[in-house]
């Protein structure tokens, strides 16, 4: 159906008074007995009572309440499952119009069960049978709220269940119009409103192929209902006049924008939240993410937070080696985001995450551990780092591990293991290892991370990620088709960083534009690729130092023995190690294992050498794949 441009009449017939889908459901009454009203049906909404008026915030039942009102309706019944039925009257009204309102539920319902009844479907559906067919010529209404509860499953209904909505079906199509109100010529039916979160959580065959019944989205709030709420809330800070206070003007507008995706109800209740922490209206930003993510501690905004990145210049380096200019990169896309100038070029305020990063480049470099560096600099919790190897979500199904089941399937009450972790904890380094390897559809998930800084789970629940930064790692670039199956080498070590960094991220481009067919994500990354380098000859000669200081370390932490290495034992262990560059810091850990730490525990367990101990490492002998040690 198309949607009608008449419009709520407001209370001099002059203006429009409500939402787009009140508006619709207004002009409709006419032509349709019943109505679902499904969505966003918990929030408040603006409301203008004449054309010169300020707006009002109005719950859902208020809203439709004023709506019936002024088309001469003369009560609004409402239906839920704890408080019963009741006589719905809007917060401020006058005993008189209590006594207006049940003296026209007496002339029309006589039989009506007493307020605060919960009455049976049996009840309900002869009490649905006098509205829709009166007896006396009184407009009135009933709204089921929490329709979506009436039945266990749309799907899988009890027989008495079943039975109520075939009635209500029926008497969709036998209802039977009441005489024209004032200003309108034609008349209007005592309509029946469902309430539900969503619209297939009725039975689809009362709804679909029936005429009589219409269903209508609530959506959530647009900017100008955000940027008119915001205003409405300013007075809260005492402010009366915005024209004449730039900066709550100013305030204002960007109050609206950092609540983009929440309510107009959680506008109301971030405003509550910031007067009740002592917050003034410039620090209306806290009170969001506050009300977001549910943590008071900001680790963005500590006071050391600056120190530790200025001292970062210098630890990372020797954490993640032979990487300068990747180390540099992400250092300062670390400053741009303590800084809050993330999305900084954008005209509102951005809702993206703190940080992205895009690693690439060989296997081995220190893409991983870079990311752990990140997380221990930024949060002083190398816990707070979280890692997702994609190559476990390379079908299309998988995807439901990182947000959870939809509803119906098995695992639905879990969760997914990513917005439960976001959840629990907002402030993260989220790496995704390997990310080429995913499932395109999966992919997809990440635009709306990227772009808005929040998901939806498989529960309906929005999971924000607006204080994380986002790691992904690919090996793209590497190797390349030869054009007959074959995959050989496009990058090699002896290129100079610069030609390296220009193949990769060409690789990179023609992956996602071209394989893919995802341009839009990749330009969600933007100049956030970060290309690591091969490990050269000194890179890798400091790598091995410190493995192999390591491994000396864990003999003494372990066995109480006091380990030493010959130089000459040393210098050939470096040289048989770091042979390979292709094979990076990784490689040369898996070279150490085979040939030092797998002999040297042999001669250990073989000696039997007792705790205080010094042993020496004179030699490494080779015979065929067998390598050992010679201890003195």
């Amino acid at each position: 159906m198309t949607r009608p441009t008449d419009r709520t009449r407001a209370s001099d017939g002059s203006a429009p008074a409500g939402p787009s889908f009140v508006r619709e459901f207004e002009a409709t009454l006419p032509v349709h007995s019943q109505f679902v009203l499904w969505g966003n049906r918990h929030d408040s909404f603006l409301f203008r009572g004449s054309a010169d008026a300020r707006p009002r915030l109005l719950s859902l039942p208020d809203l439709l309440w004023e709506t019936l009102r002024t088309n001469g309706y003369a009560f609004l019944l409402v239906h839920d499952p704890v408080d019963g039925l009741r006589v719905h009257l809007p917060a401020g009204a006058t005993a008189e119009e209590a006594d207006r309102a049940e003296a026209a539920v007496a002339r029309l319902l006589p039989r009506l069960p007493r307020p605060g009844t919960r009455p049976s479907l049996e009840t309900l559906r002869g009490l649905m049978a006098e509205l829709a067919r009166p007896a006396q010529p009184v407009r009135a209404a009933l709204a089921i709220d929490d329709a979506s509860r009436i039945a266990r499953s749309a799907t899988d209904m009890e027989p008495n269940e079943r039975s109520f909505f075939r009635f209500c079906a029926g008497l969709s199509r036998t209802a039977v119009a009441v005489g024209a109100p004032s200003g309108r010529t034609t008349p209007l039916y005592n309509p029946v409103i469902w309430l539900a979160d969503r619209e297939g959580d009725l039975p689809v065959w009362l709804t679909s192929a029936n005429d009589q019944v219409r269903s209508i989205g609530v959506p959530v709030p647009d900017l100008g209902d955000r940027q008119a709420t915001a205003r409405l809330l300013m007075k809260l800070f005492g402010v009366t006049d915005l024209g004449a206070d730039p900066q709550a003007s100013e305030v204002c507008d960007a109050f609206a924008a950092q609540t983009d995706g929440l309510t107009l109800q959680a506008m109301i209740e971030v405003t509550r939240l910031a007067r009740d922490r002592g917050l003034t209206m410039t620090e209306l930003p806290d009170a969001i993410r506050i009300y977001k993510l549910g943590v008071m501690d900001n680790p963005w905004k500590r006071e050391y937070l600056r120190r530790r990145i200025t001292d970062g210049q210098h630890s990372i380096p020797r954490r993640v080696v032979g990487q300068p200019q990747a180390v540099t990169k992400t250092l300062d896309i670390l400053k741009r985001a303590a800084l809050g100038l993330s999305g900084a070029q954008q005209s509102t305020s951005s809702t993206r995450p703190r940080g992205v990063l895009f690693f690439a480049g060989p296997t081995g470099v220190g893409k991983t551990e870079l990311a752990k560096a990140v997380s221990s600099l930024v949060f002083a919790d190398e816990s707070a780092y979280l890692r997702f190897d994609m190559s476990e979500f390379s079908a299309e199904h998988a995807g439901d591990r990182l947000i959870g089941a939809p509803p119906g399937y098995v695992g639905f009450e879990a969760g997914g293991e990513l917005t439960n972790a976001v959840r629990q904890q907002p402030f993260r380094v989220i790496l995704f290892d390997e990310i080429e390897k995913a499932h395109p559809r999966i992919l997809d998930k990440f635009l709306q991370i990227l772009e808005d800084g929040r998901l939806t789970d498989g529960r309906g629940s929005t999971v924000h990620f607006t204080e994380s930064v986002l790691v992904f790692t690919s090996n793209l670039g590497m190797y390349v088709d030869d054009g007959s199956g074959r995959l050989v080498p496009h990058v090699h070590p002896d290129m100079p960083y610069d030609e390296i960094e220009e193949r990769v991220k060409a690789a990179i481009s023609d992956h996602f534009t071209r394989v893919l067919g995802r341009p839009e994500l990749l330009n969600r990354f933007g100049d956030n690729i970060v290309v690591f380098n091969f490990i050269d000859h000194e890179a890798a000669t400091r790598i091995f130092g410190l493995q192999l200081d390591n491994i000396i370390s864990r003999v003494h932490e372990e066995q109480r023995i006091v380990l030493e290495v010959d130089p000459e034992a040393r210098a050939a262990l470096q040289k048989s190690c770091t042979g390979n560059p292709r094979m990076g810091g990784r490689g040369i850990g898996m070279a150490l294992e085979s040939q030092f730490v797998n002999p040297l525990a042999r001669a250990l367990f073989d000696r039997g050498s007792a705790a205080g101990a010094h042993v020496r490492v004179t030699r490494l002998r080779r015979e065929g794949d067998i390598v050992s040690v010679e201890l003195a």
